[in-house]
């Protein structure tokens, strides 16, 4: 079997939870997620089956969206109501106006720390794995993207969020940086993810229902579903030149690549995906280097 699965995942379950489950499942050991969510959390899932797994990075890079609630007037230690309660503050007189000029502050191009209970690594260890050992390590910032943060509605303490933000954000930062600028502290209460990229947790199946192979089976999307980006379509008698790995020129296209730089995908008229390539411009015109190869 080749392709991805869409998993809801539910509440109580870390993600390597799923992929075991699904492994057990589907009678098969490569298989992986794309983009960890935090055992609280439930929602979009991606698992990359078999050959798919090449296509993982990129799963991996897609944006995310997330709806939430954050618990204003609490601290913890992880950020979120897992970890130990560090503070219990009362809460300024906040109305859904005065919580979105906040939220507005923390979105665009910013700096973030992430939580200890993490796992980013430092020092070549994971921070949750330092964090079980009762330490608190230095974090350097990281940049990230955030492209909305509204507030949805505010019955104190909570508010409903929705987060849109580049792979690699903790929104449990985002929740917990909104509390200290409020000056009461802030935890994430919830979180589900709703959105990979183009894949919608509408789109994704529950957990439980992914008993056997055939049913894993049955809710694998095809790889050439899996990635929203730009398309070349090669030539039939250009087929070899792909598999092989061979620099691809004007000459082995049907039309003209779309891009001049970055990464696409390898199609043929039928729209069966042989590779991602990554595309180098000359004056002479566009090279592209099939870098994954899938088609068999």
């Amino acid at each position: 079997m080749k392709g991805i699965l869409l998993v809801d995942k539910p509440p109580g379950m870390t993600s390597h939870d799923v992929v075991d489950r699904v492994r057990k499942a589907a009678g098969m050991r490569r298989v992986g997620h794309t983009g960890t969510l935090d055992p609280r959390a439930t929602g979009l899932l991606i698992l990359c089956l078999g050959g798919a797994t090449r296509l993982s990075e990129h799963l991996t890079r897609l944006d995310k969206v997330y709806e939430g609630t954050m618990r204003l007037g609490t601290v913890t230690d992880s950020y979120d109501l897992d970890g130990a309660v560090l503070e219990e503050n009362p809460l300024p007189d906040l109305d859904l106006e005065h919580l979105q000029r906040a939220c507005d502050a923390f979105t665009g191009e910013i700096m973030q720390v992430p939580p200890m209970v993490s796992a980013v690594k430092v020092g070549g260890e994971r921070l949750y794995r330092i964090a079980r050992g009762g330490e608190t390590v230095a974090r350097e910032s990281r940049p990230v993207t955030v492209h909305e943060f509204r507030v949805l509605g505010y019955t104190p303490p909570d508010a409903h969020i929705r987060v849109h933000c580049t792979s690699g954000t903790y929104v449990r930062s985002l929740c917990h940086d909104i509390g200290q600028a409020l000056g009461c502290g802030a935890a994430l209460a919830s979180l589900r993810r709703t959105w990979v990229g183009h894949h919608s947790a509408e789109n994704a199946v529950p957990l439980d229902a992914l008993s056997d192979r055939e049913a894993v089976k049955t809710h694998l999307l095809p790889i050439q579903e899996a990635l929203d980006l730009p398309e070349v379509i090669v030539r039939p008698t250009s087929r070899k030149t792909v598999t092989s790995g061979a620099t691809l020129t004007r000459k082995h296209l049907q039309g003209d690549c779309p891009v001049r730089t970055g990464w696409v995908q390898v199609k043929t008229e039928s729209g069966e995906l042989l590779a991602l390539g990554l595309v180098e411009a000359s004056p002479l015109g566009v090279s592209i280097h099939p870098k994954r190869v899938l088609a068999e």
